[in-house]
C-alpha cells in the first residue's frame, strides 16, 4: 500500500498518525477544526495544551507524554478484522452439553440483526432521561414482566450482571430483610460451583458464614438469615424446594431460589412455593454463550421487598399531560444518595442482553417457550432412557435438561470420547459425567453421546437400535408441573409474524435518542464512537458459541485476545498485572479493594480497614468499600473541588495504624487534573495505605500519564468508556482491574479455570472465569487500530474538545471548576445555580429543553447539585460541538427572557419542555409563547427533528405508585 501523507491533528509532529488511518475516523475534528479549536482556547498544538493542563509530576518527563511500548503499530480496519478472523479460526467450537448455567441457544435472526447489531440499541445510554428513553424502558418493562411472571414473584429488576452476582446480591438483601439475627447463609451443596464461589468471595469481608449442606433432607442446624436452593439443581435433579422454604420461614430466614428461566415454563414457580427471592440468568433466551458473557442475570422479589432491590427497576408513571410513561424508579441509584450506607454497588444492568431476552419471549410467546422447554426435556429424558438401556447408571429419576451418569472410573474416557466426536460434556468427578440438553440439541447429538459412553465405559454396552427407547418419558414430578398461565400480557402474543416484530422493535428504537442520532455530552460517562469495525466480530460464531468452561485449548483465539488486552492495558496504565474478570466497573472496584484487603491480611495487618474517600467521589466508591469489609472515612474537598490536603493530612495521621486505602478519581470527578495527586499518593503510602485510582476518567490520561507510575497501586478501568464497548442502554460493561506487582497475587481467580487468575487470589467476582469475554473483541480492535499515536491523539482531542466547549460556554454559563491555567480535563461542569436562583429555571429545565433541540442532556446534578457536567469526547466533530454550544447559548437567551419578563416564570418553553408533536398539533394551545418557539427553537430543526414521545415525566408520582410490570393496554387509551 502506498504510504499516505500525514495529518498532524494540530499536535506536535511526533504525535502524527497516518492519513486515512482508523484514528482519523474515530477522532471527530479534522486538522482545520483542531486548528480553529486550539486558537479558541489559546494554544498552538494539542501537545502544548496537554503539557499545560497536566501536572508535571505525573508526566514521564517535562511536557512529555508516556510511551506505550507494548502496543503494536496501528492496523487498518481490514487488517484488524483479518487478524480477528485468524484468531476466531483458532477457536474450536464443539457442541456444548456442559450445562452449569450456560446453554447453547438460537438467537432469532430478527433479534440479532435489529437489536444486537443495531446501533440504535447498542449505542444508547442509561435511561436517566426517561423522556428520550421510552423505547428501551418499555423493552426492560417487558423483561421485568417476563421474569416476574415466570418466577411467580411480584417485582423483578431490570437485570443484574450474571446469575452468581445476582445470588450474592440476594444474600445481602436477605441479610437486611430477615427477622433473624444470625450470620449464616445456608447454600445447597448442589448449586452451580461458580455461584458458590462468588458467594464465598462476597460473604467473607461482610462476616457472613457460608454453610454448605445437602438440603434434600432439610435445613441443617444453623443460625441463618437466609437459604439458597438451585431449581433444578446443578446436577439436574428436580426436587420440591417448598419444604426447605417453609423451614426457613419458620426460623425467620428468607428463602432464595436460583431458578432456570426455561425450566420455569414447565415447573411450578418459586413464588408459588413461597420463595422470597428468585435469581438466575436469562442467557438461554436467545443470548449467545460468548465464553461467559455478557448475559442478563435476573432477580425478582415478593411484595414488600421491592424497595430493597439492588440495581435498576423500571416503573410506570405519567407525564405532564397524564399519559402513561416509563422511568427508572428512585431507589435504583441508591449509592449516589446513601453513599457509604448503600447496600449494593451495582449502578448498572445488562440492558442490551435483557432487551434481547425480552424480545426472545415476545418472539416465541408463552406457547413457543413451552414448546422449546418440552423439546429440551424430551431430548434429555430420551437420552437418559437410552443410556439406562445401555447399562449406564443415570443418577436422578427426575430431571429437566441435565443428567448425571456414573461410569465407575471411566468419566475422563467418556469426556474424551465425546470430544473426539465433537461434543463437550462435563467431567464431574472420576466416576461421574454430566450431560445437558438445550434448544439446539438434535437426535444426532444424542446418538453421539450414547456412542461416547458405550465406547468409553466398559460396563456400558451398545444397544441394538430396535431395542432402544423411541419415546421420551416425562420425568418431571406431576406435583411440580406448572398449572398457571404466564406471559398473558398482549405484548407476548401480539407479534407472531416477523413483520410485526420487526416493526415493534423499530417503533421502540424510534422513541429513543442514542449516539447514532446525536451527541450525548454526558460528563463522567464518555459516550464516544463505537465503530462498526470494532463491533463486527462480536456475533461471529467462533467467539459467540464458546462455553465458558470449555477446555482452554479449544478457546485459543479468545484466550489470545484476553492475553493481548491484559498486556496492552498494563502498559497503558503503568501497572504490572490485569484481570478482565470483573464484568462491570462496580465489580472492578470491588476486586481492586479486595486485592488491597488481601495484601494487608497477608502481611498480618488485619486491622487496616479504613478507606478514605473524597466527598466528591462517585457513589459506587463508598459502597464498594463497605462491601470489601472496610470502614469509610470521608475526606473533605476545598472550594475548588480538589481534595482538601489539610484534611487528608489529618485523616492519614489519625488512621496511621488502620488505614487500608484511599480511593480517588483522576482526573477528579469535577473534571480537573489536581496537581496534588502525587502528594496524595505519598501521604497515604507513608501512613501504610494503598492508593486506589478510579479509572473512570482514563480517557483524559491515555498516552500521557500512567496511574501505576505516578503513585497508584490499583485501578479499575471502564472498557465501556475509554475503550469503546458501547453502553447498550446501560450495559454491557467490562471493568478490568489493574494492579502493581505486590497486589498481583490477590486478583480474582476462578474454580472453573485455573488460568483465570492466581491460585492465591481472592476468589471470583463474576460467574465466568474471564467475565464478559464475548465482547472483548471490541476493545481489542479499538486498541489494535488506534495504536500508540492514535490513543494519544484521542486523549488530546477529548481534552481539547472539553476546553473548547468550556471556553465558548463560559460567558453564558460559568464553568465551576478548573485546574492549571483555567483549563479543564475531558469534561467541565457548567453552573446553573445562579440562574436558577434569579429566574427559577433549574438544571432540569435546561436538560429537558435540550431534548427539544435534539440533544441528550449532560449529566445532571453530579457531582454538584444544580449543575450540568459536559463531556464532548474526542469523537464529535466541530459541527456537532458547535451545534450543542449554540443550543446552550440559545437556551441561555430563553432564560434571559424569563428574567426580563418576556416569558412567564411558570409557563415558558423551559418549564414545559420537552414538547411532544401531539402537544404542538393539538387544537387547543394555551401557552403564551408560540408553537414554533416550542418545537423549532432553531431553524435547522425544521429539516430534521426528534420528537420526544412523552412530555416531562412525573417522577414523584411513579415513586408513590410503584408499578413495575407492563400496564394493560387500557392505560394508553385516550
Amino acid at each position: 500500500m502506498t504510504e499516505q501523507p500525514t495529518r498532524d491533528h494540530g499536535r506536535a509532529p511526533e504525535s502524527a498518525v497516518p492519513a486515512r488511518a482508523f484514528a482519523d475516523r474515530h477522532i471527530g475534528p479534522d486538522p482545520a477544526a483542531l486548528t480553529h479549536m486550539l486558537k479558541t482556547v489559546g494554544f498552538g498544538s494539542t501537545a502544548e495544551l496537554m503539557a499545560a493542563a497536566l501536572p508535571e509530576g505525573i508526566l514521564t518527563g517535562p511536557g512529555r507524554p508516556a510511551p506505550l511500548s507494548a502496543l503494536p503499530a496501528p492496523a487498518g480496519e481490514s487488517e484488524a478484522l483479518a487478524e480477528l478472523r485468524e484468531l476466531a479460526d483458532r477457536n474450536q467450537v464443539l457442541t456444548s452439553m456442559i450445562g452449569l448455567g450456560y446453554y447453547d441457544t438460537v438467537t432469532p435472526p430478527v433479534i440479532r440483526r435489529n437489536i444486537l447489531e443495531n446501533p440504535a440499541w447498542y449505542t444508547a445510554y442509561t435511561p436517566y432521561q426517561p423522556e428520550i428513553s421510552q423505547g428501551r424502558l418499555e423493552a426492560l418493562l417487558n423483561f421485568q414482566t417476563m421474569v416476574s411472571d415466570l418466577t411467580g414473584l411480584a417485582v423483578s429488576g431490570a437485570s443484574l450482571l450474571d446469575e452468581a452476582t445476582a445470588a450474592a446480591e440476594a444474600m445481602t438483601l436477605a441479610r437486611r430483610a430477615s427477622r433473624g439475627k444470625g450470620s449464616a447463609f445456608i447454600v445447597d451443596s448442589d448449586v452451580f460451583p461458580q455461584t458458590l464461589a462468588v458467594l464465598r468471595t462476597r460473604a467473607e469481608p461482610l462476616g457472613i458464614d457460608i454453610v454448605v449442606a445437602d438440603l434434600s433432607g432439610g435445613l441443617p442446624d444453623a443460625d441463618a438469615f437466609g437459604v439458597l436452593v438451585q431449581y433444578p439443581a446443578a446436577g439436574g435433579a428436580v426436587r420440591d424446594p417448598a419444604p426447605v422454604i417453609a423451614q426457613a420461614h419458620e426460623r425467620g430466614a428468607l428463602a432464595v431460589v436460583a431458578a432456570d428461566i426455561l425450566a420455569l415454563t414447565l415447573l411450578r414457580s418459586p413464588g408459588a412455593m413461597g420463595a422470597d427471592i428468585a435469581v438466575g440468568s436469562t442467557q438461554r433466551f436467545g443470548v449467545p454463550m460468548g465464553f461467559g458473557g455478557p448475559h442478563a442475570g435476573y432477580m425478582s422479589v415478593r411484595e414488600g421487598l421491592q424497595r430493597q432491590l439492588p440495581g435498576r427497576l423500571v416503573g410506570v408513571s405519567v407525564d405532564g399531560a397524564g399519559r402513561t410513561a416509563y422511568r427508572l424508579a428512585l431507589q435504583t441509584r441508591e449509592q449516589h444518595i446513601r453513599r457509604e450506607k448503600a447496600t449494593s454497588n451495582i449502578c448498572t444492568a445488562q440492558v442490551l442482553l435483557a432487551v434481547m431476552a425480552s424480545m426472545y419471549a415476545v418472539h416465541h410467546g408463552p406457547h413457543g417457550l413451552r414448546e422449546i422447554a418440552e423439546r429440551v426435556h424430551a431430548r434429555a429424558a430420551l437420552l437418559g432412557a437410552r443410556l439406562r438401556a445401555a447399562g449406564c447408571e443415570v443418577v436422578h429419576e427426575a430431571f429437566f435438561d441435565t443428567l448425571r451418569v456414573r461410569v465407575r472410573g471411566a468419566a475422563a474416557a467418556v469426556v474424551e470420547a465425546a470430544a473426539k466426536r465433537g461434543i463437550n460434556v462435563l467431567l464431574v468427578d472420576s466416576d461421574t459425567v454430566g450431560v445437558s440438553c438445550d434448544e439446539t440439541t438434535t437426535p444426532a447429538h444424542l446418538d453421539t453421546v450414547v456412542a461416547a459412553f458405550t465406547e468409553a465405559d466398559p460396563a456400558a454396552a451398545p444397544v441394538p437400535r430396535d431395542a432402544e427407547p423411541r419415546e421420551a418419558p416425562d420425568l418431571l414430578p406431576a406435583a411440580l408441573r406448572r398449572d398457571v398461565d404466564y406471559l398473558t400480557h398482549p405484548v407476548f402474543t401480539a407479534h407472531r409474524s416477523e413483520t410485526s416484530l420487526l416493526r415493534y422493535m423499530r417503533r421502540l428504537s424510534d422513541k429513543d435518542l442514542a449516539l447514532d442520532r446525536t451527541m450525548i455530552p454526558l460528563g463522567s460517562c464518555t459516550m464516544k464512537l463505537n465503530a462498526t469495525a470494532e463491533m463486527e466480530a462480536v456475533t461471529w460464531p467462533e467467539f459467540a458459541g464458546l462455553h465458558p468452561f470449555a477446555p482452554l485449548e479449544q478457546a485459543a483465539g479468545t484466550v489470545r485476545i484476553v492475553r493481548d488486552l491484559e498486556r496492552w492495558l498494563a502498559d497503558i496504565t503503568g501497572y504490572d498485572a490485569v484481570s478482565l474478570q470483573p464484568n462491570a466497573g462496580s465489580q472492578g472496584e470491588l476486586a481492586g479493594l479486595l486485592a488491597i484487603r488481601g495484601y494487608h491480611r497477608s502481611r498480618g495487618d488485619e486491622g487496616r480497614d479504613v478507606c478514605l474517600i473524597p466527598s466528591s467521589a462517585h457513589g459506587t466508591n463508598a459502597a464498594s468499600a463497605i462491601m470489601a469489609g472496610m470502614r469509610v472515612k470521608v475526606v473533605a474537598c476545598d472550594d475548588g473541588g480538589n481534595i482538601d490536603m489539610a484534611d487528608l493530612r489529618a485523616k492519614t495521621a489519625e488512621h496511621a495504624a488502620d488505614l487500608a486505602a484511599i480511593m480517588v478519581t483522576y482526573p477528579s470527578t469535577h473534571g480537573v487534573y489536581e496537581d496534588t495527586i502525587v502528594e496524595v499518593c505519598r501521604l497515604v503510602h507513608e501512613a501504610g495505605g494503598q492508593v486506589y485510582v478510579d479509572g473512570a476518567n482514563l480517557n483524559a490520561l491515555l498516552g500521557w500519564a500512567k496511574p501505576g507510575e505516578f503513585g497508584a497501586d490499583v485501578s479499575h478501568l471502564n472498557l465501556h468508556k475509554t475503550f469503546c464497548i458501547p453502553h447498550g442502554g446501560g450495559g454491557p460493561g467490562v471493568g478490568p482491574v489493574a494492579v502493581r506487582s505486590h497486589l498481583a497475587g490477590f486478583l480474582p481467580n476462578h474454580p472453573g479455570q485455573a488460568d483465570a487468575g492466581p491460585y492465591t487470589g481472592v476468589g471470583p467476582v463474576s460467574a465466568a472465569p474471564f467475565g464478559s469475554a464475548g465482547i472483548l473483541q471490541i476493545s481489542w480492535a479499538y486498541i489494535r487500530m488506534m495504536g500508540e499515536a492514535g490513543l494519544r491523539a484521542a486523549t488530546e482531542a477529548a481534552v481539547l474538545s472539553a476546553n473548547y466547549v468550556a471556553k465558548r460556554l463560559e460567558p453564558y454559563f460559568p464553568v465551576l471548576y478548573t485546574g492549571s491555567g483555567g483549563l479543564v480535563a475531558h469534561e467541565c461542569i457548567v453552573d446553573i445555580r445562579p440562574l436558577a436562583k434569579r429566574t427559577g429555571i433549574s438544571n432540569e429545565d435546561v436538560a429537558k429543553r435540550l431534548i427539544d433541540y435534539g440533544f441528550h442532556a449532560p449529566t445532571m446534578s453530579f457531582p454538584v447539585a444544580g449543575t450540568l457536567m459536559v463531556e464532548p469526547t474526542e469523537s464529535e466533530d466541530l459541527a456537532e460541538l458547535d451545534r450543542f454550544i449554540d443550543a446552550m447559548i440559545a437556551i441561555r437567551g430563553e432564560i434571559d427572557r424569563v428574567a426580563d419578563g418576556g416569558y412567564d416564570p411558570e409557563d415558558n418553553p423551559l418549564k414545559n419542555a420537552p414538547h411532544t408533536a401531539e402537544a404542538l398539533t393539538a387544537d387547543d394551545w394555551k401557552h403564551a409563547y408560540t408553537r414554533s418557539e416550542a418545537g423549532y427553537p432553531v431553524p435547522e430543526l425544521r429539516r430534521a427533528k426528534y420528537w420526544a414521545p412523552v412530555g416531562r415525566i412525573d417522577q414523584a408520582y411513579g415513586d408513590r405508585n410503584l408499578v413495575c410490570a407492563c400496564p394493560p393496554p387500557e392505560a394508553f387509551e385516550g
